[in-house]
Order: structure tokens, then C-alpha cells, then sequence
């Protein structure tokens, strides 16, 4: 694949290099870009994760912003608290970014990302989906998909039931702003975050996160498969606002077959013709669906 050479993106740096992330961690080249496009005023609060590793403890952090770590639950009503305090001090311009993975967003934070959604905080809630929860050891989560293996649905088991559909709940609370990115598409996510710098009220970032570890893959693979997950279908970049369909910021002329996608990663190797099969005709579905919801646009 030919080498993309990025010249025109931002060049302030707000994640330190030499932090204790995995080679080829996508969760961690996300932080460094969505940083660059939200900038120096921004406040972290980090829930239980990955990333709670990953940012470190004074005096050895990774982020050259603010950080608030806070217990697994708690995040959005944190942050909440955070930005409310921040306003009551007569600062308006601090942005305040909750940072979850999947565990702390599809499970174990539900109820207080919907909470502080359904109340319209004026705070941006970033899922770094990585489709599992890697930092404990990679145990299935709500958001790992149909056919996955992990550490509590092994081979030759995997995973029996499909992927939460996080973005039709966050659309259902008919919040300011929500969209999906990866890396692959680093101007894309840039454009998103610095949209949402300009809006009130809750926003909301499904950001898919490959892990190498937890996928099986090698660490060179991350923005390939980040890559692959868009041109098959799997994981389409789009935008929401007020809960409505604005736009599809992607559309590949033909969808790749999803099997290009899963046949890379080890933790689909149990998967049958069958379950390709299965899974390809979800991934079309889902695909009409949003076109249909982008033809009207």
C-alpha cells in the first residue's frame, strides 16, 4: 500500500512520546490527533481503562493537558461536575473530554454517559472502542462483535450475539453533535473534533480503536485494519446532530467483502463460511440502511 504523507496537519504535540502504550495502539494515536484539533485548553477526565495506564501519574504523564482520573462508573457524571464547576468559576472556554473504552461506555458507564446526554452537559464524551476490555484482560464487552473470541468466549466458543449498537442510543437522546472516526481517516477525525470545539451541549465520539493484542494482529496492522473496517461497511463514518443523520463523511464506490477485514485478526479464526456469510449480509443491511438515510440528505 502506498505510504499517505500527512503535511498538513496540525503540528502542536500534546500526548509526550515514550508513554507505556501498546506498538500500533490506535486508542493512543486518536488522543494525539483529537488533541491537536481541540488544543491546549482541554480537560481530561479518564475513567477506568487502557488509557488510565497509558496517561500515568505526575510526575510520569503522557498528556501535556490536565487529567482528572475517576472510578469506572462515573466519568460522564464527573465530567458533568467538572464542567459545571469550571463555569461557575467564570471559565467558559475549557473543553472537558471524557475518555472511555467500550467497557466504561457500552457496559459499565451506560447509565451516566445516558444521564448526562439525556441532561445536554456541555461536555465531549470520547469511546475509544477497542471492542473488548483489554486493560483487565481482554474480556468480552457489549461492543465486541458476533463471531469474536476472548478471554471469557474462547475458541472454539467466541462470541454469540452482535455488537450494541452505541450510536442509535446516543441518537436517541437527540444531542447537539455525534459522530464515528478512526485513524485510518485522520482529517476526517480532525474536521469532527474541531466541529464539536465549536458546539454547546453534549457531543459524542464513537472512535472504533483496534488493538493489536486483543485482535490478534500485528502492530504494523493498525491502520489498515482501521482502514478496512470503513471500505467493507463494518464501521461507517457519519455524522448526527439533534439525533438526526447529517452526513456520511466516507463512501467507498463498492463495499470490500467483509471478509478482507476479519480474515487478519486471530480472534475470528473460529468462523465458518457460514458465519461469514451471516455476517456479511448484517453489514449490507446495516450499510442500505444508512444510505437510504443518506439519500435523503
Amino acid at each position: 500500500m502506498k505510504l499517505q504523507v500527512f503535511n498538513d496537519l496540525p503540528r502542536e504535540e500534546y500526548l509526550f512520546c515514550g508513554h507505556t502504550a501498546c506498538p500500533g495502539c490506535a486508542a493512543t494515536l486518536s488522543v494525539r490527533y483529537l488533541t491537536k484539533a481541540l488544543g491546549k485548553k482541554t480537560v481530561f477526565v479518564i475513567t477506568a481503562s487502557c488509557f488510565s495506564i497509558i496517561a500515568g501519574q505526575p510526575p510520569l504523564r503522557t498528556l501535556d493537558l490536565n487529567v482528572y482520573h475517576c472510578p469506572f462508573p462515573s466519568s460522564a457524571a464527573v465530567g458533568s461536575g467538572l464542567k459545571r464547576g469550571l463555569t461557575a468559576a467564570g471559565d467558559d472556554q475549557t473543553q472537558v473530554l471524557v475518555l472511555a473504552g467500550d467497557g466504561g461506555t457500552f457496559d459499565i458507564g451506560l447509565q451516566g454517559l445516558s444521564a448526562a446526554a439525556e441532561r445536554n452537559e456541555d461536555i465531549i464524551f470520547v469511546c475509544y472502542d477497542n471492542e473488548a476490555y483489554m486493560n483487565t484482560g481482554m474480556q468480552r464487552s457489549s461492543a465486541s462483535p458476533y463471531g469474536s473470541q476472548s478471554n471469557t468466549t474462547p475458541a472454539p466458543l467466541a462470541k454469540p450475539t452482535p455488537k450494541k449498537d452505541i450510536m442509535s442510543i446516543i441518537a436517541a437522546h437527540a444531542i447537539p453533535y455525534a459522530a464515528t472516526a478512526t485513524v485510518a481517516y485522520p482529517r476526517d477525525l480532525l474536521a469532527k473534533f474541531s466541529k464539536a470545539g465549536t458546539i454547546k451541549g453534549f457531543r459524542f465520539f464513537h472512535l472504533l480503536s483496534p488493538c493489536p493484542p486483543g485482535w490478534g494482529i500485528e502492530s504494523d496492522e493498525t491502520i489498515e485494519l482501521s482502514r478496512l473496517a470503513v471500505e467493507t461497511g463494518v464501521f461507517p463514518l457519519y455524522e448526527l446532530e439533534d439525533g438526526e443523520f447529517v452526513t456520511l463523511s466516507h463512501k467507498p464506490e463498492k463495499l470490500l467483502p467483509v471478509a478482507d477485514y476479519l480474515r487478519p485478526q486471530r480472534r475470528f479464526s473460529t468462523l465458518t463460511a457460514a458465519d461469514h456469510e451471516k455476517i456479511q449480509n448484517s453489514v449490507e443491511h446495516g450499510w442500505k440502511k444508512l444510505l437510504a438515510r443518506a439519500g435523503n440528505r
